[in-house]
């Protein structure tokens, strides 16, 4: 996955001297269906995925869950998921340097490849599935980072090519930590699980 967040953001910034057709087209549909309610909706979005909200707020509430839920280790986990995410989202920006679209209504950072708000909600709904492995956990992570995806493009603030690459990088981040950080993460579980011995 991030081996493919960057190529495509190498394709996108050295193989078009103009945004690929698919993101002008995706920037016009979606402006022209805008509504007050679904601006407002993304305007909740675009403060709850970025900003100090994103970047402390809420993998420290994310963190102190998973510790008073005492799993030390999956909170270990999901501060460097946090970590590596928001570092390689910014990597990836220095490299590319993407411009953003022209009608964007509201103020970001450089960068508009790949996106910030939307590699945070993969990162967090990938760390999510993988410590708590149930079907609800996964439908809403997939629903979660829609609809972040949808709200950076519906604020003209990314293309929507940028959300794909935000989204891969997010879980990508996570699924590579996972399989280092996993099976120590589990550990603790199934000894917690397993029954005392009898005696």
């Amino acid at each position: 996955m991030l081996v493919a967040a960057t190529l495509l953001g190498a394709a996108i910034v050295f193989g078009y001297t103009e945004p690929p057709g698919f993101d002008t087209w995706w920037n016009e549909t979606i402006s022209t269906y805008r509504a007050e309610w679904m601006l407002s909706f993304a305007l909740i979005l675009n403060d709850i995925g970025g900003g100090w909200v994103a970047i402390i707020l809420v993998p420290l509430l994310m963190i102190i869950a998973l510790l008073l839920a005492r799993r030390w280790r999956a909170a270990v986990f999901a501060a460097a998921a946090f970590l590596a995410s928001a570092g390689a989202v910014q990597l990836l920006k220095q490299l590319f340097g993407r411009a953003r679209p022209e009608d964007m209504i509201v103020v970001s950072d450089y960068g508009s490849f790949p996106s910030g708000h939307t590699a945070n909600a993969a990162t967090i709904a990938v760390v999510l599935w993988l410590v708590f492995p149930r079907v609800w956990t996964a439908i809403l992570g997939i629903l979660w980072v829609l609809a972040m995806a949808i709200s950076r493009t519906l604020l003209s603030v990314h293309w929507a090519t940028d959300t794909l690459g935000g989204a891969l990088v997010g879980a990508g981040v996570v699924l590579v930590l996972g399989s280092v950080m996993l099976p120590w993460v589990q550990s603790a579980s199934r000894r917690a699980e397993a029954p005392a011995p009898i005696g």
